[in-house]
């Protein structure tokens, strides 16, 4: 395969991956866009495999590796369940930092021969910041994927004088670099990997569930940085190109949620949330339970209903009986719809996914900005298994950890509605003042359960 094969090959996956980044943005054209991303990856790497430079040898070394990788893959993807995507893609961004971690010490001991003085600085500065990136990379999406999948408590890891450690494990890399950079041997950089596994743990240990989906969209960010420092070392164009794609759009989301969330990016990316400065406010009342009988009469006489979904019901997989219950309720002509906050669940646009897979209506899904200013003129509000995006905390307490974040006003709509399977905290584990409102039911028990049960009572 020629030079210039190869060449129109990888403009051509650069285009199918920027195409398929583009149509992500939307529902609709979302099928079509993961189709331009699986014919973008399979372009690129048929053409890497058979173009110039690969000899017969590494095809058999790499041949079988191919094809394991895409068992494994292939029976991940089609046993994970929703519930576990958020931590299935921490996972995936982990490899991602091993292999630039790997590849990076690999071309230390193997250097590229007859480089120049300036050749060889520059492609050390690749290894060590390829290193660096995937170190991070790597630990910070091991400590994520355990805080999403319940074996790390959520909650932040604050140790005293934090932020001095961080800068001083930063001072160390950065020494090592230097002395890297001057030839004192493979030990620093070995060293320098050490230091930036623990720093990439230290940061996401100190960030709070709350925040969790931001660590996830950030920790695509660096995968996608490192897969670039890892396409300058090895010299591949396209690798360049698809982690640069990577790695701003991973950064452009983690801003824009941030913004979504009232948080300060670099606060939130170096751990500065997840603490309180100071006690939270005393919740007054009780939690009043309700049955489904009394559910479904609310949900008979209501006009107007508007269902809030959190990760609670990818948890019970409820979205569609929540589809159904969304069908006959418009069949009787009320109005129903949706309201999704930018972080519910722990992955971004984890419900609209679900709720793109249960079929309901595109139209009927509107984002917080949107719909927001509804809830006053609503009579039923059904929060599905969500915490934090309905937490009334997070404007009238400022000693919450998600004071200040833009949250779903429920509370202002005439009935509230709360599935839930018990009386704990969320995820982050911030207490709700909204389950103890004098407007709020709490429906206890499996959100699956509890709507099949309102199911038989709405005709």
């Amino acid at each position: 395969m020629s030079y210039g094969f190869v060449t129109a090959a990888y403009i051509a996956a650069s285009v199918l991956f920027i195409l398929s980044l583009g149509g992500l943005s939307n529902q609709e054209s979302a099928k079509r866009a993961v189709w331009f991303g699986i014919i973008g990856m399979a372009i690129a790497v048929i053409t890497t495999v058979l173009g110039p430079g690969f000899n017969s040898s590494g095809f058999r070394m790499l041949f079988p590796a191919i094809i394991i990788g895409s068992i494994i893959g292939s029976v991940v993807a089609l046993r994970v369940q929703m519930t576990g995507m958020p931590q299935l893609v921490a996972a995936l961004h982990s490899f991602v930092g091993l292999a630039a971690v790997f590849i990076g010490i690999n071309s230390d001991l193997h250097p590229p021969l007859n480089l120049t003085f300036v050749e060889l600085v520059i492609h050390e500065v690749e290894i060590f910041l390829g290193v660096f990136i995937g170190a991070i990379t790597f630990t910070g999406s091991i400590i994520a994927y355990g805080k999403l999948a319940g074996s790390i408590d959520g909650k932040a890891l604050v140790i005293p004088g934090r932020h001095v450690l961080n800068i001083v494990m930063l001072i160390a890399c950065i020494v090592l670099g230097g002395m890297y950079l001057n030839h004192a041997g493979t030990w620093t950089l070995i060293a320098m990997t050490l230091i930036a596994f623990i720093i990439g743990a230290h940061l996401v240990m100190a960030i709070g569930g709350a925040d969790m989906p931001v660590v996830v969209s950030m920790l695509n960010s660096y995968s996608g940085w490192a897969a670039a420092a890892t396409g300058f070392l090895l010299g591949n164009d396209l690798l360049i190109v698809t982690g640069a794609l990577v790695g701003s759009s991973g950064a452009i989301l983690s801003y824009i949620m941030c913004k979504a969330m009232n948080r300060n990016f670099i606060s939130v990316i170096l751990g500065g949330w997840g603490g309180t400065s100071g006690p939270a406010m005393e919740i007054d009342g009780e939690m009043v339970p309700t049955d489904p009988d009394n559910v479904a009469n609310l949900l008979n006489e209501a006009g107007s209903v508007i269902i809030v979904p959190g990760y609670g019901m990818a948890v019970a997989q409820a979205q569609s009986s929540i589809s159904e219950m969304t069908k006959r309720l418009r069949d009787k002509g009320k109005s129903v719809r949706f309201a999704i906050h930018p972080v519910a669940g722990r992955l971004p646009g984890h419900m609209n996914v679900l709720l793109a897979e249960a079929k309901v209506p595109y139209d009927i899904v509107l984002e917080m900005d949107e719909i927001n200013d509804d809830f006053p003129e609503t009579d039923v509000v059904m929060v599905i298994g969500s915490n934090d995006i309905v937490n009334p905390a997070a404007q009238d307490d400022p000693n919450s950890p998600i004071a200040g974040m833009p949250v779903l006003e429920v509370w202002k709509s005439k009935q509230v509605i709360v599935l839930k399977r018990g009386q704990g905290a969320g995820y982050s584990g911030v207490e709700n003042p909204l389950f103890f409102k004098e407007n709020t039911r709490m429906l206890y028990g499996d959100a699956k359960s509890s709507v099949d049960a309102l199911l038989s009572k709405i005709s």
